[in-house]
């Protein structure tokens, strides 16, 4: 059998295969479809410090090749996750990691401080990139100064694994990724969605509330790719790749790229069970290929 195990900082990951936040929401809710644990981890929906109603419907829009979404991190806050979403999920044999959001760095250090001692929480993804909402996330992720500060802030508020998701609507995403890096990110994450919109030529209105949202899923996937591809080569700590991973193919195609592990995203929303179809291909493919371990492939692209 193929060894799938991978290594994010000095976390050890039974596979690759992760669920990207927001498209699993806290993961009890994927549960009856099929054992959690088979997964190599969680990254469950977005945190605030307090409870957030998410943007005006309509808020989430099919396009070519992919969807649009502004859902604006709607959750219920940090202190609701702790209390009845946590005791529910903690029993996981997974990794489950929190990804943390925030107007101001006082807010993502607060939100940060409240997990450092859920024991089953081993990491966080600090969110630096949404473009979903007006203040914070995407004012913090499209300047290396802003990125680096909020970065460190959180960094010394926390104990544990530290993952910074950048956002791909910047100049230089590699630049930005050795910023974070410099300010103690233990692993990035990548891309996050890239704005886009959708009109009603009928109407002559936008079809989201918000007019701009984010775009993700396979249209996206090139881009992605380019862009952890870049980042691998400018620095060192490991890269989770994401965007518009459909199957086991895409997922290889990343990891060859520099991604030590991915995140399935949108893919989640068509078929629940994708995730798991996804480790058995990559399982599929070692062996075809007579490969020992997925470590291998990391960074493997020939050019």
């Amino acid at each position: 059998m193929a060894n799938l195990n991978v290594k994010i900082h000095n976390l050890e990951f039974r596979n690759p295969v992760t669920v990207a936040s927001g498209t699993f929401g806290f993961g009890e809710e994927m549960s009856e479809f099929f054992d959690l644990n088979r997964l190599g981890g969680i990254f469950v929906k977005g945190l605030t410090v307090k409870n957030r109603e998410g943007n005006d419907y309509p808020r989430m829009a099919e396009t070519p090749s992919g969807m649009l979404n502004s859902v604006g991190l709607q959750n219920k806050g940090i202190d609701y996750f702790i209390e009845k979403i946590y005791p529910n999920i903690k029993h996981l044999d997974t990794h489950i990691i929190a990804n943390v959001n925030g107007g101001t760095i006082e807010e993502y250090v607060e939100v940060t401080e409240k997990l450092n001692d859920l024991e089953k929480v081993t990491a966080i993804e600090l969110n630096i990139s949404c473009p979903n909402v007006k203040q914070g996330g995407m004012s913090f992720g499209i300047s290396c100064p802003s990125a680096i500060a909020v970065t460190d802030a959180v960094r010394k508020a926390y104990k544990k694994t530290l993952i910074v998701k950048l956002s791909p609507n910047v100049t230089d995403i590699a630049e930005m990724a050795q910023a974070v890096e410099g300010a103690g990110a233990d692993s990035v994450s990548l891309i996050n969605t890239l704005l886009g919109m959708a009109i009603n030529a009928e109407t002559r209105k936008p079809v989201l509330s918000t007019v701009t949202g984010g775009l993700s899923g396979p249209a996206i996937k090139p881009v992605a790719l380019r862009m952890v591809w870049k980042v691998y080569k400018a620095v060192k700590i490991p890269i989770f790749g994401i965007g518009g991973i459909m199957n086991a193919t895409d997922a290889i195609e990343f990891i060859l790229a520099g991604s030590t592990a991915i995140q399935v995203g949108t893919a989640n929303f068509i078929d629940p069970l994708v995730s798991l179809k996804i480790i058995d291909g990559i399982e599929e493919y070692l062996h075809r290929h007579n490969i020992a371990t997925v470590a291998e492939l990391v960074g493997a692209l020939e050019v």
